[in-house]
């Protein structure tokens, strides 16, 4: 069976190819469009399609518009209620609904060759569920799926047997922690449906002062669901919506303290649910979507403290990702599906490509003879206090860079967060992540593995905070990578060849980009990004780019 899945509803828009079962391709538009979260959220923008990350799964899987047996849509329109019934202050939400009803005439229009009639909408959190459920590895699991909002549910907990979901729970609107994060996001001067990971990493400077309260505000019900108060932000912190970006004293103290509060509490409830679903399901898997799966303090928490043996998120857990589980529903119903290979699903260049995309740029490059000695050539530029933009292989689906399109540094120089901070154009209280040899993650680490997406936090163990500064937040955690050298032996040869260098089986690895920008997706954009940003080394491939003037590697 041949599917095409498409989320366009809300936010980060995105498609994926499943083909006989197995997971071909998928992407976010912003990736292409080259426009962050490819659109904003709202219902003026409901119509707009993800036509160039559909068009490049259809190109990759070798497929023609006219070729699909199904295009999975992931909202469903019958489920959705006027936005006043659900408690919504939402009145253009019918225009989204609309949109949405008009889904399969849109998609023609933008697939020339496409039957309207194969268009199949797939529920909102159904299609989330399916992202974890039957992407993950295992074949049963108890299933979480949390966000902002559906059709007119925030929530659904579920179990899959065999591919089969059964839904246990789902939390109507207008009880929502996605949207609690999202209120408190815009409260503190960030961009709601985009920042909330930032004030993830604002909680660790404060203390939760107004726990209490939020015990109060935000609580779970008997029938495995929650609620969550209307909240005045004010009373507990002043409003900083017009906050200029570059003022983060304006941050600290109470803004701190609330964000911390805030962030606990979530990580209670989410505990509370999960702890109910291992006792209804008697599962050792859990797996998790949604935009709040996106929380790896969280994550962590229910990894240690839920009773569950594995917890297993989605790494493309936010909307983005209802396009892979809304195509690996409906492909179910006619073939078994196979678990996703990994987050390398996007765009990938040949070494062929990548060369010519050089000499158009008339730069001059090497190519090292074999990997070891791209290895090594990358490894003591690290080593001597480089910083390091490697684009290799395919490009990974979801938030998380994970080696492909990626910023390293040197983990052991202190001023290399500041430093990546500044090159970024970011706020300087964000955290910087470690990339590890897998076999060595425990060494360092104390927390769940294997971490290959990037989705939990780790206590950095003691001994090892003052050999990698750079990567320790001001808790003591990590939100870690691992590499597993059978998944990434090249990424493992680099951190192998780095070790050898420097003692350290860690590297700084953040995403590729500046502040504002989508990830780095194409040769062109990596130049764009060496051309404008104070980097030392552009890795494109098996090529190297040095910095006119830069070292070459050795002491500094």
């Amino acid at each position: 069976m041949k599917v095409l899945g498409v989320n366009a509803i809300f936010h980060d828009p995105s498609a994926a190819v499943v083909l006989d079962g197995r997971v071909v391709a998928a992407t976010e538009e912003e990736r292409l469009s080259r426009r962050k979260h490819g659109k904003r959220p709202v219902p003026f923008s409901a119509w707009e399609l993800p036509e160039l990350a559909m068009r490049w799964c259809l190109a990759e899987a070798r497929l023609t518009p006219a070729d699909l047996d199904a295009v999975a849509y992931s909202f469903d329109p019958a489920l959705c209620e006027p936005a006043a019934e659900l408690g919504l202050a939402d009145p253009w939400d019918h225009l989204r609904q609309e949109y949405a009803r008009r889904a399969p005439s849109f998609l023609a229009a933008a697939l020339p060759g496409l039957d309207p009639d194969v268009v199949r909408f797939v529920p909102h959190h159904v299609a989330h569920a399916a992202s974890a459920g039957l992407a993950a590895p295992a074949r049963s699991s108890a299933c979480l799926v949390l966000d902002g909002r559906g059709e007119s549910a925030s929530h659904l907990s579920g179990h899959y047997v065999d591919g089969r979901l059964e839904v246990l729970a789902a939390q109507r609107l207008p009880h929502s922690l996605g949207l609690l994060y999202e209120d408190l996001t815009e409260h503190l001067g960030f961009l709601r449906s985009s920042d909330e990971y930032k004030v993830m990493a604002l909680a660790s400077y404060g203390r939760p002062a107004h726990l209490a309260d939020f015990r109060e505000l935000v609580r779970t019900t008997d029938d495995g669901g929650f609620t969550t108060e209307r909240i005045d932000w004010a009373a507990y912190a002043p409003r900083l919506r017009d906050r200029p970006p570059a003022d983060e004293h304006a941050l600290m103290g109470k803004h701190a303290d609330l964000a911390a509060s805030v962030q606990r509490r979530l990580e209670e409830v989410l505990l509370e649910l999960a702890r109910g679903l291992r006792e209804r399901t008697g599962e050792r898997v859990l797996t998790m979507a949604g935009g709040t799966a996106l929380n790896c303090v969280a994550n962590t928490v229910l990894a240690r403290e839920s009773g569950f043996e594995q917890v297993w998120v989605q790494p493309a857990a936010g909307d983005a990702g209802t396009a892979l589980g809304a195509a690996l529903h409906v492909a179910r119903e006619a073939d078994a599906v196979e678990p996703m290979p990994g987050a390398a699903l996007g765009r990938g260049f040949s070494d062929a490509e990548l060369a010519a995309a050089l000499r158009c740029a008339a730069l001059p490059f090497e190519t090292p003879a074999d990997p070891s000695a791209l290895a090594a050539a990358v490894a003591d530029v690290l080593a001597a206090d480089g910083v390091v933009a490697r684009f290799s292989g395919r490009s990974e689906f979801g938030p998380r860079a994970l080696g492909h399109r990626s910023l390293l540094a040197h983990p052991g120089r202190a001023a290399n967060l500041e430093r990546l901070n500044v090159v970024k154009g970011r706020e300087q209280f964000r955290p910087v992540a470690p990339m590890i040899l897998l076999d060595r993650a425990a060494d360092v680490l104390d927390g769940p593995l294997p971490s290959p997406f990037m989705l939990f936090v780790h206590d950095v163990r003691p001994a090892w905070r003052e050999r990698i500064p750079a990567v320790v937040h001001v808790d003591g955690t990590a939100r870690a990578q691992t590499v597993d050298p059978a998944a990434e032996p090249l990424l493992a040869g680099l951190l192998r060849a780095f070790e050898a260098r420097t003692g350290l089986p860690v590297l700084v690895n953040t995403s590729l980009n500046t502040a504002g920008r989508p990830m780095v997706d194409s040769p062109q954009d990596a130049l764009e990004l060496f051309g404008s940003a104070p980097v030392d080394l552009l890795v494109l491939g098996p090529h190297l780019v040095r910095r006119a003037g830069a070292f070459s590697g050795g002491p500094r």
